[in-house]
């Protein structure tokens, strides 16, 4: 019986992305989070014995240069070589443009391919293929370059691919489930995705997912995959994230004051820490439902949020993102005048002259921010006039929050 950990998109020290790591014990708890999964799959490696780490891409994270990054990692296949545990690893388009890739003097017990594609023996019966990306782009599909199974044995195929597109993804050696599927391996060990997803079982196509996660748009708990290779080849699960990101929905439609809505947060947060799979958590809170006490609410929101803060905090395990509120107006219904004053302002947003006024302010302040942020905040043509109507809606519903909430 022969046993593999499969894992892919490591990203070494690539930072998390949150509004929780303003707290500076988060931040000292999480700042090197990447590298501790990856120490977790090494300690898991050991501990059961396993033949061979499959690294499918992506081990490093974009051009940056770090002596610490190459020594760690070193360190860390060292352990493995120490136990007789072989590593095969591929290029990913982020390894491809990594200088660290190029320099690292890697122990004997790496095999990188290259990017011509090649084949080594693990064992009597098992083989392992892998094509790296030669270049950070790899607009083509990379199965021409695989060697034909070998016959008799267990094939073992890694790629980097998008396959067919995945949201959030370039399209990277683009290619087909079904192309996979006729190849003749008996699994594929892919990398690039960061979500987890088992294609096939027959054969195994399986997407291992990232060890760790870094932003709410990664968020649950992550993995690596564990084949035992016997009579048959099965997989497992193995859970490897330090930390996780957690979008987490409350509804307070039946919360009919402020002790019950508290009541309501600190239960929600206390059964998300017991039930965690890392060890701790960023959660983003959705505040959703039907209450009369929506504008009191919305008035007091930064109230709301600290609140909420300091329950996630209290479990010892949880720290909150942001909290996001999405309620609707159960009062009676009549027109008040700041009803009217909703209407108008709707139908200023909606006129074409505010909204160009509104995308020129706004692009006037993100001359502020950074090339990266300003990036992110506007990825396409049409983000700008969507980010302008939504800061005026949110101040709209501010500006109607503090005049109805005083008023009752």
């Amino acid at each position: 019986m022969i046993r593999i950990l499969h894992t892919a998109d490591v990203h070494l020290d690539s930072p998390l992305k949150s509004l929780a790591m303003r707290d500076a014990e988060l931040r000292d708890q999480v700042r090197t989070a990447s590298r501790a999964a990856f120490v977790r799959l090494v300690d898991y490696a050991i501990a059961e014995g396993v033949a061979a780490l499959l690294i499918a891409g992506d081990l490093f994270d974009g051009n940056e240069r770090s002596a610490r990054t190459a020594a760690f990692l070193t360190l860390q296949l060292e352990r493995l070589r120490e136990r007789d545990i072989r590593v095969f690893y591929i290029k990913g388009n982020h390894d491809a443009e990594n200088p660290l890739t190029g320099e690292l003097d890697l122990p004997g017990n790496v095999h990188v391919f290259d990017g011509r594609g090649g084949k080594v023996q693990l064992a009597e019966n098992v083989w392992i293929h892998g094509v790296s990306f030669a270049s950070r782009h790899a607009p083509d599909s990379l199965l021409a370059k695989f060697h034909a199974p070998v016959g008799g044995a267990i094939n073992i195929a890694m790629l980097h691919t998008s396959l067919a597109g995945a949201e959030g993804h370039d399209l990277y050696a683009p290619c087909a489930v079904s192309d996979l599927a006729v190849a003749g391996f008996d699994y594929w060990a892919l990398g690039h995705v960061h979500r987890r997803q088992v294609h096939s079982q027959s054969p195994w196509i399986v997407m291992p997912g990232m060890p760790q996660g870094r932003d709410i748009g990664e968020a649950g708990p992550k993995s690596a995959t564990l084949l035992t290779i016997g009579d048959t080849v099965d997989i497992a699960e193995v859970p490897t994230s330090v930390v996780e990101f957690l979008d987490v929905r409350i509804d307070v439609t039946d919360a009919k004051s402020d002790d019950a809505l508290r009541d309501l947060m600190r239960r929600r947060l206390r059964a998300l820490a017991r039930d965690l799979v890392s060890d701790s958590a960023v959660v983003r809170l959705h505040v959703s439902g039907r209450t009369a006490r929506r504008w009191q609410i919305l008035r007091d929101q930064d109230v709301w949020a600290e609140t909420a803060s300091e329950y996630a905090r209290e479990t010892g395990r949880l720290w909150l993102d942001k909290i996001v509120f999405a309620l609707s107006d159960g009062a009676e219904p009549g027109q008040t005048a700041t009803d009217e004053l909703a209407a108008i302002m709707a139908t200023i947003r909606g006129e074409i002259g505010f909204s160009e006024s509104c995308r020129t302010e706004l692009e006037e302040l993100l001359k502020e921010l950074p090339p990266q942020r300003r990036a992110e905040l506007l990825p396409d043509a049409s983000a700008s006039a969507e980010l302008a109507q939504r800061l005026a809606a949110n101040g709209a519903d501010r500006i109607l929050a503090q005049m109805k909430g005083a008023a009752s």
